[in-house]
């Protein structure tokens, strides 16, 4: 039994096609990463499934009664709500049934219906079906549901009249996604949900995804998360769509021995295609020389084979390898000393964010700075830059440091948002224009988007012009704010490649846990304003006796 089935479905935008002839279908209780690159069309796909997308060609089917819930990327919540309001709204079935109890009490208080026994009668039994309708619906129990949904996804009973307007951007996700959950529905269907949250609150969502009853559907960067949850990854790229089964490390696996099976296979046909075409030539040359029917009629038999093998699709297309961002981090000795905090502090009126910080950060060494949000890492960072003076302490940058910044809003970029990539490129190195047009096609852009404003870039797009800023700067120590925002999990794979090659050293703030995993050598949590080491990686601070 399928809960939704699609067939042969396409669809297109701006006149061109994203996908097509895409046929896919999803059980009961099946957990689906849905993984391809940025603008491979994952979030059409999704719109389509709910049906608030038409498709250009194909068909839909849905189970009969089946219920299909949709969270979008981007979360816009009213500001004058509170969060157990919108956590806690009635879903549509229950709002029509409370709705008509209304309208029914309406009736028993007016005097014609009371006055009346035989009319009085019947609206107690409409409304007698009614309550029993709004409880078979779990509209007595709702309230209790939305609050312990609320802390299932990590809110503190105190946190449920905070208005939505205070609510950080992964907050307004959870309570959406708590709305979305009270409905029921048989099929979730995730865009990027783990966006913008904490370590704490990427594990709160993994949990709620694995016991969820019905079937979940996961847009997301977030391999970990991936790899904790689902267990069928399905690619979308260049229009083609291709199931998996396992987690999102078994999916690599796999894809990378397809890749090696392929470019076997491809070998193998080319040397027995060469050896046909060799004995063709060999026969042809016999045919010229002595004119003997046999021969012409050899080499004719094995052309047309070849021409067969060909019109029957047998023949082996040669591996593609994935186009890709051309970073390199070409990073240089520096201090021994990179960089080092003594008794820093962070006050904003009467609010201490941190203080008395100490943290020494050598050459050559990667440290991830995690805690939760609003503990205030992007605040130390912006500090390591010169950007904020500590209320109290000094911060030193050794005297051979080159500092390389990563922001995660993409601040560097503000002062350009109306110039271009290619302008922005030519400032920041001394580049010819050929040159740098050429740089920035290495980074994915396209020749059109060289000479269009950086503020109509995307926010991968953004990303990646950030990435070629630094490449060009060549500095001896990177200072990353949650880089791997935005980027699409190629692009993520690149950076930790360089970052794995790169000479300097490494602080960065981030949520990404296999990017932590992959790419640094010692944490640092920053919680209740203080810092507190952990030797390793992420995998060895979860595990390490807390």
């Amino acid at each position: 039994m399928q809960v939704v089935s699609l067939n042969g479905i396409a669809v297109g935008y701006a006149g061109r096609t994203i996908f097509q002839d895409l046929s896919w279908a999803i059980g009961p209780r099946e957990r689906v990463g849905l993984v391809g690159p940025n603008g491979s069309g994952k979030s059409s796909l999704l719109r389509a499934i709910k049906g608030e997308l038409e498709t250009d060609r194909g068909s839909i089917t849905r189970l009969a009664g089946a219920r299909i819930g949709y969270l979008p990327q981007d979360i816009e919540l009213p500001p004058e709500r509170t969060l157990i309001d919108e956590a806690g709204a009635l879903p549509p079935r229950l709002t029509e049934v409370q709705e008509e109890l209304r309208r029914i009490e309406t009736r028993l208080a007016d005097p014609e219906v009371y006055g009346d026994e035989g009319r009085l009668e019947r609206t107690m039994a409409r409304h007698e079906r009614a309550l029993a309708r709004f409880e078979e619906l779990g509209g007595a129990q709702h309230e209790s549901r939305a609050a312990s949904l609320l802390a299932q996804l990590g809110f503190a009973p105190e946190e449920h009249d905070k208005p939505t307007a205070q609510l950080s951007g992964g907050q307004r996700k959870l309570a959406s996604l708590a709305r979305l959950a009270l409905e029921s529905p048989d099929v979730l269907l995730l865009d990027e949900p783990d966006n913008h949250l904490d370590l704490a609150a990427k594990r709160m969502l993994e949990r709620f995804i694995r016991d969820y009853e019905g079937s979940v559907v996961i847009v997301s960067h977030d391999r970990y998360l991936l790899d904790e949850t689902v267990t069928q990854i399905a690619e979308l790229e260049d229009g083609a769509f291709t199931l998996y089964r396992g987690n999102y490390s078994g999916y690599v696996s796999a894809r990378e021995l397809e890749r090696l099976r392929q470019q076997r296979h491809y070998a193998d046909q080319q040397k027995e295609i060469a050896r046909i075409e060799a004995s063709i030539e060999r026969f042809e040359r016999w045919a010229s020389q002595v004119v003997n029917p046999r021969h012409i009629k050899q080499a004719r038999s094995r052309r047309r084979w070849l021409e067969r093998m060909e019109e029957r699709g047998e023949m082996i297309d040669p591996v593609r390898e994935r186009r890709r961002m051309d970073l390199v981090l070409q990073g240089s000795r520096g201090s021994v000393q990179a960089v080092e905090l003594r008794g820093v502090s962070a006050r904003f009126g009467d609010q201490t964010v941190f203080e008395n910080l100490d943290l020494m950060v050598r050459h050559g060494e990667r440290v991830g700075l995690i805690g939760p949000n609003g503990a205030g890492k992007s605040v130390l960072l912006r500090m390591v830059m010169g950007q904020m003076k500590p209320s109290n302490g000094q911060v030193r940058i050794g005297p051979s440091t080159r500092v390389g910044y990563y922001s995660q809003e993409h601040e560097t970029l503000a002062e350009f948002r109306t110039r271009t990539p290619l302008e922005l490129v030519r400032h920041t190195a001394p580049l010819a224009e050929g040159p740098a047009v050429s740089f920035l096609l290495r980074f994915l852009f396209r020749y059109d988007q060289v000479r269009q404003p950086i503020a109509s870039l995307s926010g991968g797009e953004r990303s990646r012009l950030q990435l070629a800023c630094l490449m060009l700067e060549k500095p001896n120590l990177l200072v990353l704010d949650e880089p791997t925002n935005n980027l699409d999990i190629a692009s993520a794979e690149v950076l930790e490649d360089a970052i794995e090659s790169f000479e300097g050293t490494v602080l960065t703030v981030s949520h990404d846990r296999y990017f932590l995993d992959r790419v640094i050598d010692q944490l640092v949590e920053l919680r209740h304003g203080a810092l507190t080491h952990h030797p390793g990686n992420y995998s060895d601070f979860l595990h390490s006796p807390k």
